[in-house]
C-alpha cells in the first residue's frame, strides 16, 4: 500500500504538471503569433480547433493556427505535438514524474503478487474465498489489466494511473481495516474446481470495468471543458487540455466495457454451472445471482444504448460509472447485508 501511495502522488504530481504545460503551451502559441498573451478561453479554443483539424485530416493543423510545431524523441508516448490525431488540445511530453509513477506502479504490483501468491500458499488453495481475499485479489487484476492495456494500447493511457492506483489504494485500505481475516478451510460448496475458473473470470471482468469507470470519469470532466471552450466561456487550464478529446475517450471506454462484458456473460454461465452441480439447480434467485444478473443488464444496456439508440457522450459516460457502480455495491452491501447461499464474505 505504501508504494501505490508513492505512485499515487507521482501521477497526481504528473497531473498538476499537465496543467502547468497547458498553461505554457498557449502563452507560446500568442508568442509565436507576434502578441501578448490570449485570454484563458481564446487559447482554449485554438487548442480545440487544433485537435479538430488534425482530426479531420489537416495536412498541418499547427501551421494553420500558428503553433509552434512538433518536437519529436524516441519512444512510445513521448511525443510532443501541438495538435494530434487523438484529440489532445496541447501537447505533451515525457515527465519525470510520469515515470516514477509507472515504475512504482511496477514495483506495487510485484509486492502485491508476491502477497496474495504467500496468501494462497499459506491457505493451501487459490486467495479468493472470502471478502478480503477477493478484495487481495481483485485489486491485483485492476492493476494488471492497467499495466497490460499500458503496453497494448495505441492511445498512451498513462494519465488514468492517478484513478486506478487510487481505487487499488482505497479497496486494498478498506478490505485490510475492515474485511481481514485468518486463513480458514474452504466450505463444502467452494470444494470445487469452478472457484478457479468462476471467480477468476469475475475478477478479471471487474479489471476491465474499473478500467472503463476511470476513462469515463475522465470522459465527463472532458466534455465539460469542452462546452465551456464551445460557449466561449473563460476555462481554467487543466490536465485535461493535454488529454484526447471526450470522444476518444468515450471509445476507449466502450471497447474496454466489451471485453469486460463479454467475460462477465462467462462469469454467469459458470455460475450458473456451478451451481446446478453444488445445489441441484442452475437459478434459485439467490440474492447473489440476482446482482450478478443485474449488473450483466446494466453493461448489456449501456452497449445496446450506444451501439443501436445513439446514446453517446454523457448518457453513456453515467451508463458505464452506474454499471461499476453495480458492481461496487455486489461486492459491499450485498456481502455484508444481505444472507444466502453465496454469504462468503468470512466476517
Amino acid at each position: 500500500m505504501a508504494v501505490y501511495a508513492i505512485a499515487f502522488i507521482a501521477f497526481s504530481i504528473d497531473l498538476a504538471k499537465r496543467g502547468a504545460a497547458a498553461a505554457k503551451a498557449a502563452d507560446e502559441l500568442r508568442l509565436a503569433q507576434g502578441g501578448g498573451e490570449l485570454p484563458a478561453a481564446e487559447r482554449e479554443r485554438v487548442g480545440v480547433l487544433q485537435a479538430a483539424a488534425a482530426a479531420k485530416g489537416s495536412v498541418s493543423a499547427t501551421a494553420g493556427t500558428g503553433g509552434t510545431g512538433a518536437r519529436e524523441a524516441s519512444g512510445r508516448g513521448s511525443r510532443w505535438r501541438s495538435a494530434t490525431a487523438d484529440g489532445a488540445s496541447v501537447a505533451y511530453g515525457r515527465s519525470p514524474a510520469l515515470r516514477v509513477g509507472v515504475a512504482m506502479t511496477v514495483l506495487a504490483w510485484l509486492l502485491h503478487l508476491t502477497a496474495t501468491l504467500l496468501r494462497g500458499f499459506a491457505a493451501g488453495r487459490v486467495p479468493w474465498a472470502n471478502m478480503y481475499e477477493f478484495a487481495l485479489t481483485g485489486t491485483l487484476i485492476i492493476t494488471t489489466v492497467f499495466l497490460v492495456v499500458l503496453v497494448v494500447a495505441k492511445h498512451d493511457l498513462r494519465f488514468l494511473g492517478t484513478f486506478v492506483t487510487g481505487l487499488v489504494l482505497v479497496l486494498l485500505g478498506v478490505a485490510t481495516v475492515n474485511f481481514y481475516v485468518s486463513v480458514v478451510p474452504l466450505p463444502p460448496a467452494l470444494q470445487s474446481a469452478w472457484l478457479v475458473i468462476h471467480v477468476f473470470v469475475a475478477t478479471a471482468s471487474v479489471g476491465f470495468f474499473a478500467l472503463s469507470f476511470a476513462l469515463s470519469v475522465v470522459q465527463l470532466m472532458q466534455s465539460r471543458r469542452e462546452s465551456l471552450v464551445a460557449s466561449a466561456k473563460a476555462v481554467k487550464k487543466s490536465f485535461l487540455a493535454t488529454l484526447p478529446d471526450s470522444t476518444t475517450l468515450e471509445n476507449l471506454a466502450y471497447r474496454v466495457t466489451i471485453v469486460g462484458f463479454i467475460l462477465w456473460t462467462f462469469t454467469l454461465m459458470a455460475g450458473s454451472i456451478w451451481a446446478e452441480a453444488a445445489w441441484g439447480r442452475y437459478w434459485g434467485w439467490d440474492t447473489k445471482e440476482v446482482w450478478t444478473f443485474i449488473i450483466w443488464v446494466v453493461y448489456a444496456g449501456y452497449i445496446h444504448a450506444r451501439a443501436t439508440r445513439g446514446w453517446r457522450g454523457s448518457r453513456s459516460a453515467w451508463l458505464a460509472i452506474i454499471g461499476f457502480s453495480t458492481v461496487l455495491f455486489n461486492f459491499t452491501v450485498v456481502n455484508l447485508f444481505f444472507k444466502g447461499l453465496h454469504a462468503y464474505s468470512g466476517l
